[in-house]
C-alpha cells in the first residue's frame, strides 16, 4: 500500500508489522557512524577523503568502480539514483583528489570514462571487504528469494529517500 502524504493531513502511524521493520532502522546507526567508518578505512584512502573534504556521498561512487570496467558519469548517476549534475560534481571532486581518473572514451570521444586510480584500488578493496562483512554474513543466511526481496526493499527505500 503506497504511503503518499496528503497535503494538510498528518502522516499515518505505521502498522504493527511496519513498526517491527522501522524499529530496526535506528539499530543500524553505529554502522553509519563516521568514527566507525574512518576506523575501518585504510590510511591512504582516509587521508585523501579528509584532506579533500570528501563525504560519504563521494565514497558511494567508489565501490561502483571496483568491478574494473570504467563507467560514464551517466552510468554512475543511474547506479546511485542521483542526477547527472550531482554525479558529475562527485566525480570531479574525486578526480581532483586523485582517487579516480577521467579519460576520453576511445569509441566515442564525446564521452568521458571514469575509473578508479590504481593507487587507490588496494586500499578501497580492503575497506570494502571490512565494511561489508556484517552485510555479507547476513546475506549468507538468506535464500535467493529473500535476497531479491531485500534488494527490492532497499532500492525502493533509497528511491523514496532521494526523491
Amino acid at each position: 500500500m503506497p504511503h503518499m502524504p496528503e497535503a494538510g493531513k498528518p502522516p499515518r502511524m505505521p502498522t504493527p508489522d511496519e513498526l517491527r521493520i522501522t524499529s530496526l532502522v535506528p539499530l543500524l546507526e553505529p554502522f553509519f557512524r563516521g568514527s566507525m567508518v574512518r576506523d575501518l578505512m585504510p590510511e591512504p584512502l582516509r587521508e585523501a577523503m579528509e584532506t579533500h573534504g570528501l563525504t560519504p556521498r563521494h565514497g558511494a561512487v567508489l565501490p561502483q568502480l571496483l568491478a574494473g570496467k570504467p563507467l560514464t558519469v551517466g552510468e554512475i548517476a543511474r547506479r546511485l539514483h542521483v542526477s547527472l549534475p550531482t554525479a558529475s560534481e562527485l566525480v570531479g571532486a574525486l578526480s581532483r583528489a586523485g582517487i579516480v581518473e577521467r579519460a576520453e572514451d576511445p569509441t566515442n570521444r564525446r564521452r568521458i570514462l571514469v575509473s578508479l586510480s590504481e593507487d587507490y584500488r588496494p586500499p578501497l578493496e580492503a575497506f570494502v571487504a571490512r565494511r561489508t562483512e556484517p552485510l555479507l554474513r547476513a546475506l549468507d543466511g538468506l535464500s535467493p528469494g529473500e535476497r531479491a526481496g531485500f534488494l527490492a526493499g532497499l532500492t525502493a527505500w533509497v528511491r523514496e529517500v532521494q526523491s
